[in-house]
């Protein structure tokens, strides 16, 4: 083989390579997706299993009240602020919560594309629920009283399972308590913000079983994709009443 033979060979591999590795990196990104959308399914079956052991009672879901304070409950789903460097490898925060025996594996609680640390180890926690679910709290709110939270299964029967998230795959910059809220009236658009990870895009799993995965549109929302920029309401950059992806989300969240 002459030089210039050689050198022809070496060029077409390297573009067969230069063609391959996008698509090596968008499956590898399928396949984490893939396995959030598991995760989020797994964590489905236990809330629904929880119910059917307790009499159509949902496990509680609670949000931090001040700082580090929680509010325990006797039956929360999990415990623990993802922004805590004590709680954020603490796998008892886990372990704790309700749904734990119904899972039975810390891993399902963890996104795989979800790569922040603390502490030079991996957070143990990636997802939220919704917090017109296995609570009250949202009643409290003057604004918000004109919808409908949810506490036994036959609340949710009514509303359309298949039409109401439970889980959601929450953005790092914003992740602490399990408890993601979604203000029906625009108070605070996204002031929780859904994960971008995968590839501008988050999960969600619903009352019925199912799981969807949700692609951010706007521009707006798309500056999210950069897990190091601070960009919801409270964290630098307000989000617009009207915005899609907000809407998008709102619909699926609670009803009259």
């Amino acid at each position: 083989m002459t030089l210039i033979e050689l050198l022809v060979v070496i060029a077409i591999i390297s573009l067969l390579a230069a063609l391959l590795l996008p698509v090596l990196s968008g499956a590898k990104a399928r396949s984490k997706q893939i396995s959030c959308l598991q995760n989020l399914k797994q964590l489905e079956a236990a809330f629904q299993m929880y119910a059917a052991d307790n009499g159509g009672k949902l496990v509680q879901n609670v949000s931090l009240i001040s700082g580090a304070n929680y509010v325990l409950g006797t039956n929360a789903w999990v415990f623990g602020n993802m922004k805590l460097l004590e709680d954020a490898t603490n796998l008892s925060t886990i372990t704790r919560g309700e749904l734990f025996p119904y899972v039975s594996q810390p891993k399902t609680y963890h996104c795989p594309a979800d790569l922040i640390e603390a502490g030079n180890f991996p957070r143990i926690r990636s997802y939220s629920m919704n917090s017109w679910i296995g609570s009250t709290e949202m009643e409290t709110v003057e604004q918000e009283k004109d919808y409908r939270t949810f506490i036994k299964e036959s609340d949710l029967a009514a509303s359309a399972p298949a039409s109401i998230w439970v889980f959601i795959d929450e953005h790092p910059l914003t992740l602490e308590d399990g408890w993601f809220i979604v203000t029906m009236t625009d108070t605070m658009p996204f002031e929780r913000f859904p994960a971008t990870r995968h590839q501008g895009a988050y999960g969600l799993d619903f009352a019925d079983g199912h799981a969807e995965v949700y692609h951010l549109r706007t521009a707006v929302t798309q500056v999210a994709e950069s897990q190091n920029q601070a960009f919801v309401t409270g964290y630098g950059l307000a989000i617009p009443r009207g915005n899609p992806d907000w809407i998008k989300l709102k619909q699926v969240t609670t009803s009259y």
